[in-house]
């Protein structure tokens, strides 16, 4: 049980899209997050991309971005994946920061990026 999550593909071949961990369930739709941060990390202004879910009172989660970039905006991120990928997966908000966490390994610090939206709360995700 590795925590990750993948598809087959037509020749049966696995291959690995995300970490369970990291998928945002909002309003009954999985979100993988890879697949959010490569669609933003694809607009030319944009240096790096955090996605992860944060909580919502209606959906359970909303997907959030957090972005480090010059000369966008938020509508123009939320707009590009909107189109690039559907409503369902586009940011609802996004965060600009000069740069994004790391872990002692190199890798983006979500936990501690979505500690400040979830708070206490017990359905914050690890």
């Amino acid at each position: 049980h590795t925590g990750d999550v993948g598809k087959f593909d037509t020749d049966g071949y696995l291959y690995i899209v995300d970490r369970k961990k990291d998928m945002v369930v909002s309003g009954g739709f999985n979100v993988f997050t890879a697949e959010v941060e490569a669609a933003v990390t694809e607009i030319a202004a944009v240096r790096e991309a955090c996605v992860f879910g944060i909580p919502h009172e209606k959906w359970g989660e909303q997907v959030h971005a957090v972005v480090v970039a010059e000369g966008i905006t938020e509508a123009e991120v939320i707009a590009y994946t909107k189109e690039r990928l559907g409503g369902v997966k586009a940011p609802k908000s996004v965060t600009f920061v000069d740069s994004i966490p790391r872990t002692a390994a190199g890798k983006m610090d979500k936990k501690a990026l979505r500690a400040p939206y979830w708070g206490n709360s017990d359905r914050m995700v690890n």
